[in-house]
């Protein structure tokens, strides 16, 4: 029974077969088993997705992308609201809640919290509407991370801390993808696109937001409650991680992008070449962009 093989085994059985009675028989959360083969479907298709596509025209998808994060960001602004006002109901504590003394409000939050880890199953069209329009640029190391860890984390968030501190994250979360999906939404109508200046601002929020719930997660740490101080840690690692991805994200489109331009600027390239209007280079750009406005 001392055996390392027993123990292995042990803690598998409890990592998977043990949750929290409040969502036993709930859709994908009986046992892990779907959730994987999501997972594993999901990174198949990024995989042979681009290869399939390769020498075929991209898809628009101009109509279902609107329809697609219209209905993403309703749900996350459903979530946030349900989130917030669960969070006053149960009269939740910033520093430290458990998950059993919230009353009402727990199942409140656990069913609110249903929706978000389903929704990040949802989310994995997201890769696949870049598949289909070619934008394979898109689809980084962070892109499929994000999306490929999330929806198993949440499983096991699900099952064992539905509710109490496990709220913050996807609050924050879920007010940042009311943001998110609708400029995603905007800007699949070309028209819109010239009016669209807050791209680099969600990204922005998005750091804020790590950096908020590794402040909130660390309270839990700092000052206990009965809430499992093991997913504490690991939230705080998982973070530090998604900070670390996106911030090169953020050094590599925004802050190279802009010496890029600098330096065209000083070498004349944007709007002179020696003392003269380069306006060759001017109209290429123009129909570049054009080009590049037609999806």
């Amino acid at each position: 029974l001392n055996s390392s093989p027993y123990k292995i085994q042990l803690f598998v059985c409890f990592c998977l077969f043990i949750s929290d009675p409040r969502v036993k028989g709930w859709l994908l959360l009986e046992n892990y088993t779907p959730t994987f083969i999501f997972s594993a479907l999901y990174l198949l298709i990024v995989w042979l997705g681009p290869k399939y596509m390769r020498n075929k025209q991209p898809f628009s998808c101009r109509g279902i992308l609107v329809v697609y994060n219209l209905g993403l960001t309703l749900l996350s602004l459903y979530m946030f609201y349900e989130l917030l006002t669960g969070v006053l109901e149960g009269g939740y504590n910033f520093f430290c809640q458990d998950t059993h003394s919230g009353g009402e409000a727990d199942m409140k939050i656990i069913r609110v919290l249903w929706w978000y880890y389903f929704s990040k199953l949802i989310e994995f069209m997201d890769t696949f509407f870049f598949i289909l329009r070619k934008n394979n640029h898109q689809i980084t190391v962070l892109h499929v991370y994000h999306h490929a860890t999330m929806l198993n984390i949440w499983w096991f968030v699900m099952n064992w801390v539905p509710c109490g501190h496990s709220y913050f994250g996807a609050t924050l979360n879920s007010f940042i993808h009311v943001l998110m999906y609708s400029y995603y939404g905007l800007s699949a109508v070309p028209a819109m696109r010239p009016y669209l200046w807050w791209k680099k601002y969600i990204t922005q929020g998005q750091l804020i937001q790590f950096i908020l719930t590794i402040f909130q997660t660390s309270c839990g740490v700092v000052w206990p409650c009965a809430f499992p101080q093991g997913w504490l840690y690991f939230q705080i690692s998982y973070m530090i991680s998604l900070i670390i991805l996106f911030t090169n994200f953020y050094i590599q489109t925004y802050n190279k992008k802009a010496s890029s331009r600098r330096k065209e600027y000083q070498n004349g390239s944007t709007a002179t070449a020696n003392g003269y209007t380069n306006s060759f280079s001017s109209l290429e750009n123009n129909v570049k962009q054009r080009k590049q406005r037609k999806d």
